[in-house]
């Protein structure tokens, strides 16, 4: 069994199928992934479990694209991880920083 080469059809057929381009399918992903995996671990977007969550899935899908093509494809790569992990870190961030509201600061006793 070919992982990283059934890895990379389904990736196409993704891509064919959406007509969208992969700059923007990272994008889509990373979100997606940061949801799941709020909502699987339980844990706030503001941990870094969700966000460490995205980073592993994205790690796990460049890995399969250098076994597919027998090489780094450092352009494409560092773009990909970009893509996909921007908005998952803004969140992360964003959620951390916030200010506390009243409501919050109560349940924190």
């Amino acid at each position: 069994m070919d992982a990283p080469g059934l890895w990379a059809k389904f990736i196409w057929w993704i891509g064919d199928g959406t007509g969208l381009p992969d700059t923007v399918l990272h994008i889509h992903a990373g979100m997606a992934v940061l949801i799941v995996a709020r909502i699987a671990t339980g844990r706030s977007l503001g941990t870094l479990v969700p966000l460490s969550v995205v980073a592993a899935a994205e790690a796990v899908n460049e890995i399969l694209d250098r076994m597919h093509y027998g090489s780094w494809r450092w352009p494409d790569t560092i773009s990909d991880v970009i893509h996909t992990m921007f908005w998952p870190t803004v969140i992360c961030l964003a959620v951390r920083l916030r200010p506390m509201g009243r409501r919050d600061l109560r349940g924190r006793k």
